[in-house]
């Protein structure tokens, strides 16, 4: 009796150590290897995208967020047997390293993380050739591909070592599913119980991608962001009173509190009946226009016109992810960037209210030109909606000497001067005309190419030698840095601008003609290059480091202030009027051209969000992200702080007031675009 009484204790124990040790951690990493190792590739995988866009080293909240996206889609494959495990955590793998890639590339040229419907469209890629795409990808973008070929490394060496068959005799795949969607399951908690409120109004809105990225890690960023995509498709069929009537209710508003649209002023009517003509200057930036080398200034032509003319010297882009195109729309209509995708591809079956649309209604001919594949940003289709009578794309040009190419097609210089041709064709068959000129040379990626002329970014100067001979030296600097071809590219542009105005002077079409440039959006550049440019000592070739007195500091700050873009209004009476020949230093953004344009060309609008600028003293600027600036302060919605600009005293209430004042701005423009809220104000005048 004694024995049968040890023998079931020892039964019993030997039941409860086999139970115990199938369920050990050992034993799940010893039969999971397969899982864990796809767990754990896709996870490193996502840190080093952070890393090598946003510099962020650690972020546990991306961690965790990240961890329950893998453990979730990946715990499907619990559901197959061990060898055909492979065929669900493969695809994911796939999946989610493109999104890691396309992200890296996007953010590298863009500073920006790209939106789901951009990926499913590869818009931003467009038509650009192979060599040019390859020149946008850097090697750290490459370090990103691993997880798939390590994946499908480890699944070779299991299946020569009989892995799966070992593991099928102890396989428990539903249990696995439940326990892994239950891990997950804590992980989502987790998260969802650490967000602020303001993280579910981000989430929402979608306008400030770093941080959601940041917060959530990129596969819950995009995964948002698709559904936010798809959520375009049909979002307009519901809440569209609600859309309607916090629109109607903004601009009621803004009509009793702010005549500055409607006031008369110096500049009203002042180019009536005039020609006009649009250079939207391709990542043209107001910093180029204040730097020389070797004592030739960078872009002498802009600055002429700059002194000659209207100068906005404080005017900001206002891109989101759609980059030059959402210039475009910003620029014609006083509208902000769409929060998620673009307008151009993703709204573009809309009715707007834009600078095109409305001078046709006064006669103008309107027609637009630009020399790159006429589906790049859907702009075939876009350009129509806005009101352009006709799209002189890249099929109305001459490509075929390969002397007139640079970069992703027709030189600047080449494409206008076939545009002053089609110009002057133009005004022979109409009064008056509105031609927008899309520039191409000064796009990213620069090259260090000839064509760009003999302008040099090095320092050079000039030593007597032992013979008693005067050498000319150089002295490495810029040259064969990023921002060495990006200042090459942007003097080429330059000149193009310098040479298309004196041929137009030449056939006598500026004597009618008002010239109107803007820079689309800042270049793009890496904090990185600015800090070794501006910490360069030019004469000795000496690098300041951070504990040096001559040191300059590039911060988040410094960097966003310094994304300004150049805004010119030039005609050739210009110079010789001082109405039309000063700077205007009050902070103004894209959407603010349409209305001080519309005030000065004498034509009517509804809905900009902008100002005519020479209506105001203060102004402020939202961009897409939620930031916005002042005279006085730039604010970071991101972090909840912000920047007092001029030693200006800033009051709290102010900084609330502005606060609301973005959000709803951004949410009014959202509900005009999402719900085609102009249609109807189009439907009521009827």
């Amino acid at each position: 009796m004694k024995k049968k009484i040890i023998d079931s204790i020892k039964n019993t124990y030997l039941k409860i150590k086999n139970r115990l040790n199938e369920i050990s951690l050992l034993l799940y990493i010893k039969t999971n290897i397969l899982f864990i190792s796809f767990v754990l590739i896709n996870l490193i995988n996502s840190w080093l995208l952070r890393i090598v866009t946003m510099g962020n080293l650690f972020s546990i909240k991306a961690i965790i967020s990240d961890l329950a996206f893998i453990l979730f889609v990946g715990s499907f494959a619990y559901l197959l047997r061990p060898k055909s495990q492979i065929k669900v955590l493969m695809p994911l793998t796939i999946i989610m390293t493109a999104a890691c890639i396309v992200n890296a590339v996007y953010y590298e040229n863009y500073v920006s993380f790209a939106s789901f419907s951009l990926l499913s469209t590869a818009s931003f890629l467009g038509d650009m050739d192979g060599a040019v795409v390859t020149t946008l990808i850097h090697f750290k973008d490459v370090i990103l591909i691993f997880p798939p070929i390590v994946l499908l490394i480890i699944h070779i060496i299991l299946k020569k070592k009989k892995y799966y068959h070992n593991v099928k005799k102890i396989e428990r795949g539903k249990k696995r599913f439940i326990n892994t969607v239950i891990l997950a399951a804590l992980m989502i908690f987790i998260t969802i119980s650490s967000m602020e409120a303001s993280d579910y109004s981000r989430l929402k809105k979608q306008w400030n991608r770093e941080y959601l990225v940041q917060r959530f890690g990129i596969y819950v960023y995009q995964l948002n962001d698709a559904i936010k995509s798809t959520e375009s498709k049909f979002t307009s069929v519901f809440g569209y009173d609600k859309a309607s009537k916090l629109v109607r209710e903004f601009y009621d508003e803004k009509k009793q509190n702010d005549n500055s649209n409607s006031k008369e002023n110096d500049y009203t009517n002042v180019f009536e009946g005039k020609n006009i003509i649009v250079i939207h200057a391709e990542s043209m930036m107001t910093q180029d226009m204040t730097l020389s080398f070797n004592d030739k200034e960078l872009t002498p032509n802009l600055n002429k016109l700059a002194s000659e003319g209207l100068f906005f010297s404080n005017f900001y882009s206002q891109v989101s992810v759609g980059t030059s195109s959402d210039s475009e729309f910003t620029f014609n209509t006083s509208l902000m960037p769409a929060s998620t995708g673009t307008v151009f591809v993703n709204y573009w079956k809309r009715t707007y209210e834009a600078i095109p649309n409305i001078l046709k209604q006064k006669g103008y001919y309107t027609a637009s030109m630009h020399a790159n594949n006429a589906s790049f940003w859907n702009r075939n289709v876009m350009h129509e909606t806005l009101g352009y009578d006709k799209f002189y794309a890249k099929d109305t040009f001459d490509n075929s000497n390969e002397d007139n190419i640079i970069g992703l097609g027709l030189s600047d210089k080449e494409f206008f001067k076939q545009a002053t041709s089609k110009i002057k064709n133009i005004s022979e068959k109409n009064k008056n005309y509105y031609v927008t000129l899309i520039t191409l040379s000064n796009h990213t990626p620069w090259d260090d190419e000839d064509k760009y002329g003999s302008y040099t970014v090095d320092y050079k100067y000039t030593e007597t030698d032992e013979s008693g001979n005067v050498v000319e030296k150089t002295l490495p600097y810029m040259e064969g840095t990023e921002l060495g071809r990006y200042f090459k590219s942007v003097h080429y542009a330059d000149e193009a601008i310098g040479e298309f105005i004196d041929m137009m002077d030449s056939e006598g079409l500026l004597d009618n003609t008002v010239i109107v440039i803007y820079g689309d959006h800042d270049a793009k550049i890496a904090k990185k290059e600015y800090r070794y440019f501006y910490n360069y000592d030019l004469e000795t070739g000496e690098k300041y480091d951070k504990d040096d007195d001559r040191y300059t500091k590039v911060d988040y700050y410094n960097y966003e202030l310094n994304r300004k873009v150049p805004f010119i209004i030039w005609t050739k009476e210009s110079k010789d009027n001082k109405k039309l020949n000063r700077e205007i230093s009050t902070v103004m953004g894209m959407y603010d051209a349409m209305p001080t344009l519309a005030n000065m060309f004498n034509f009517n609008y509804k809905y900009a969000l902008g100002h005519d600028i020479f209506n105001l003293q203060d102004n402020i600027v939202v961009f897409p992200n939620g930031n916005w600036i002042t005279n006085n302060v730039y604010y970071n919605t991101q972090k909840e702080e912000y920047l007092s600009l001029k030693d200006s005293v800033v009051n709290e209430e102010e900084i609330e007031k502005n606060k609301e004042y973005a959000n709803k701005l951004l949410e009014v423009s959202d509900s005009i675009i999402v719900y085609d809220l102009e249609a109807e104000a189009k439907d009521e005048k009827k």
